[in-house]
């Protein structure tokens, strides 16, 4: 299962991030997403857990709670083309929804 997880320190690493996440199971991978231009942290990674069992288990236990001084939010991680489509169909305008004019 592949996890989301936001608000994290700015300074944590990789091995730091994996290493909480490894207190509830076998951890397949740790990435925190780095800004391609400033090279730092943008606050926010993704863990991959095998075992669906023990990510439910990290991810109900480590939601909201505090890790490195902050409160970080962790929850299943929803497949980037799952999540643009369902913006797009649940965008119910259309094109023909009201329209305000402010000129």
């Amino acid at each position: 299962m592949n996890i989301y997880v936001g608000s994290l320190h700015f300074k944590m690493s990789e091995a730091e991030l994996r290493e909480v996440f490894e207190e509830y199971g076998e951890v397949s991978s740790a990435k925190i997403i780095i800004d391609k231009y400033s090279g730092k942290s943008k606050g926010f990674g993704f863990v991959e857990m095998p075992n669906d069992a023990e990510a439910k288990k990290a991810i109900e236990e480590l939601n909201g709670a505090e890790v490195s001084g902050r409160k970080i939010i962790v929850n299943e991680s929803i497949e980037r083309t799952e999540r643009r489509s369902n913006f797009r169909d649940n965008d119910r305008r259309g094109g023909d929804g009201p329209r305000r004019d402010y000129r």
